[in-house]
C-alpha cells in the first residue's frame, strides 16, 4: 500500500479506469472526482458513473463548462471536427488548453476538504499526442505549485506516465480489469464505448495498443480473441 487514500481524476475512458483500479489496489480507500466541461463526448460521464458505482468508489462530478468558453477546440465545439491527423508540427484540435492544469486545481481542492495527500491521473507521454499538460514535466511542476499554493502535501501519481497503450492494456489484464476497461470505457472522441468509432485519433491510439496486446498474448496462447 501505498497510502491510505487517494482521489482520481476519472473520466470514464481507458486509462483513467486503469487508473482507478492500480489506485484501489494500492491505496486502503478511494475516491473520484470527473469534470463536465461540455465535451462532446458526454457518454463518457455516464461510463464513469456506471463503472465507479460498480466498483464501489464514491464519485463527485464537477461542472466546469467554463472551459467552453475559454478554448475553442473539437471536443467542446460541435462545429469543429475532429483532425484525424495534424497537418503540421502544431497541437492536434483535441487540445483543450490548460485542461488539465485546471482539472488538478480543482481536484486538489477537493482533496484537500477529504483530507487526502494523494492525487491519481492518468496523463502520459509514451504514446505522446502533442498535448503539452500530459509530460511528466508539467505533472512535477504542477505537484509543487498546488503544495505551495494550499500549503498541503500533495503527490500526483502518473502510473501510465511512461507507459503506450500495449503496456496499458497489460496492466488493466494484470489488475483484473481487461473486460471492463475493453467493453465499458468511452475513450472515442465521438462519445462511442468500447472500440468506438474507430476513426478517431483516440480510437487509433487504443486499438493499435489492444491489437498489440491481443497479438502477445496469442503467441503465449492467452485466452483472449
Amino acid at each position: 500500500m501505498i497510502g491510505d487514500k487517494a482521489l482520481v481524476l476519472f473520466s470514464g475512458g481507458q486509462d483513467s479506469t486503469t487508473c482507478l483500479f492500480w489506485a484501489k489496489s494500492n491505496f486502503s480507500e478511494v475516491f473520484a472526482v470527473a469534470f463536465d466541461y461540455g465535451q462532446r463526448h458526454r457518454n463518457e460521464l455516464e461510463a464513469a458513473r456506471k463503472i465507479a458505482e460498480n466498483a464501489g468508489v464514491p464519485l463527485r462530478i464537477l461542472k466546469m463548462d467554463l472551459l467552453q468558453q475559454l478554448t475553442v477546440n473539437s471536443l467542446t465545439s460541435q462545429e469543429i471536427e475532429v483532425e484525424r491527423e495534424k497537418p503540421d508540427e502544431r497541437p492536434p484540435n483535441t487540445l483543450v488548453e490548460g485542461r488539465n492544469m485546471l482539472f488538478l486545481t480543482f481536484a486538489a481542492i477537493t482533496a484537500k476538504g477529504l483530507g487526502i495527500n494523494h492525487l491519481v491521473t492518468g496523463v502520459g507521454q509514451a504514446d505522446f499526442s502533442g498535448y503539452p499538460d500530459c509530460r511528466n514535466d508539467f505533472i512535477v511542476s504542477m505537484n509543487q505549485t498546488l503544495n505551495l499554493s494550499m500549503d498541503f502535501e500533495y503527490t500526483i501519481h502518473t502510473p501510465l506516465m511512461w507507459k503506450n497503450k500495449t503496456e496499458i492494456w497489460q496492466m488493466a489484464d494484470e489488475l483484473g480489469v481487461f473486460e471492463i476497461v475493453r467493453h465499458e470505457t468511452v475513450t472515442c472522441y465521438n462519445g462511442i464505448a468500447a472500440s468506438g468509432c474507430g476513426e478517431c485519433p483516440a480510437c487509433y491510439l487504443r486499438n493499435r495498443g489492444l491489437e498489440g496486446f491481443l497479438e502477445g498474448r496469442r503467441k503465449c496462447g492467452n485466452r483472449y480473441e
